[in-house]
């Protein structure tokens, strides 16, 4: 014991600097590191590797990256995922990126885990994901031959617990950053826009056309997000009620996290039950397929004419913008991958 304890006292994990965008650094506030798990290379090496170990599942058959892939920007390009016991959920596995500027730090599609940390828990007890429970996670981490010293190395001491765990993963994921899209460049004055890109960001704009921007960012919020929770008109009634099973509320019944629109080429299919296939079905639900209903949220302002009813051209030219936000470095990052 006194040699664990000599051992604790004399490392000291080298602090993790975060590579943050221009753009990011330009536009908006700090991100959000909580002051009780500070990034170290340490932790974030340990959170990665945690990651995509299946040691995680009940029965070593799945890891996180099982669902979230890298390479398709952290999701996994199906509608519903399935577990280690072949039952499916009945949400799509979020993509995840820029995760450390997710300012209110409500996470998933309904806002119910509060903190990265918190949000690490539940898939490692949750039935229908990694179906395993904490002490027996705990106890294989421990008996493994590399992870007590990577834990004593991270974070001072080699007794594993879930709150170590969950520290270590939100560590990596708050490194797992999006800012080198085609867009992005443009903004920075190193790319040019072809004439339908750049009318695709006008539509995107503008409020009598597209009017995309208040829930999905602009040039002025490179998240590409409002990080705040919608009713966006997909459904006249809900058999899933979001933010409001959270809250109880039945004003936030049916409201959804509004995600990222960064990355769209990689994340098919789309909505939080992952309902559209294509980027042309989510333009063509804003554009005539809203259903009105007593939750819909005001900036749907068109819902009773169907939508904001685009032409073909301005519905072409919108996804030719949309994919301008495409960041080829960020699924192909060496540092991301197992």
């Amino acid at each position: 014991m006194n040699c664990t304890s000599k051992e604790e006292e004399n490392y000291t994990p080298v602090v993790y600097e975060l590579k943050i965008p221009q753009l990011f650094k330009e536009k908006l506030i700090n991100q959000i590191v909580p002051a009780n798990n500070p990034l170290t290379q340490e932790g974030v090496a340990l959170g990665k590797k945690l990651f995509f170990d299946k040691i995680l599942s009940g029965d070593g058959t799945q890891s996180c990256a099982s669902c979230h892939n890298p390479q398709k920007a952290f999701t996994d390009n199906l509608q519903f995922s399935s577990g280690i016991d072949g039952k499916q959920g009945i949400r799509n596995a979020m993509p995840l990126f820029n995760l450390a500027w997710n300012f209110d730090e409500k996470f998933a599609w309904d806002g119910k885990d509060f903190s990265l940390e918190n949000q690490a828990l539940e898939p490692v007890l949750n039935p229908i994901e990694l179906h395993s429970d904490w002490k027996n996670v705990a106890k294989k981490l421990q008996n493994h031959s590399e992870y007590p010293t990577l834990f004593l190395q991270a974070f001072g001491t080699s007794n594993i617990d879930s709150t170590l765990v969950t520290k270590a993963l939100a560590q990596f994921e708050r490194t797992l950053i999006s800012g080198n899209s085609k867009f992005d460049q443009y903004l920075l004055g190193e790319a040019t826009l072809t004439p339908e890109e750049q009318n695709g960001f006008n539509i995107f704009m503008d409020e009598a056309r597209g009017d995309c921007f208040h829930c999905h960012g602009s040039d002025n919020n490179p998240l590409w997000t409002d990080n705040q929770f919608h009713n966006n008109g997909l459904d006249a009634s809900f058999s899933d009620l979001g933010l409001g099973a959270v809250t109880g509320d039945p004003a936030d019944n049916g409201k959804f996290k509004s995600p990222s629109i960064r990355n769209l080429k990689f994340t098919a299919p789309y909505m939080h039950d992952g309902r559209f296939v294509t980027i042309e079905e989510v333009i063509n639900h804003y554009s005539e397929g809203l259903k009105p209903s007593s939750t819909i949220d005001p900036l749907m302002k068109k819902v009773n004419q169907g939508g904001v009813g685009l032409s073909a051209k301005d519905k072409a030219d919108l996804k030719a913008f949309l994919l301008t936000l495409s960041d080829d470095d960020f699924v192909n990052n060496p540092d991301f991958q197992e």
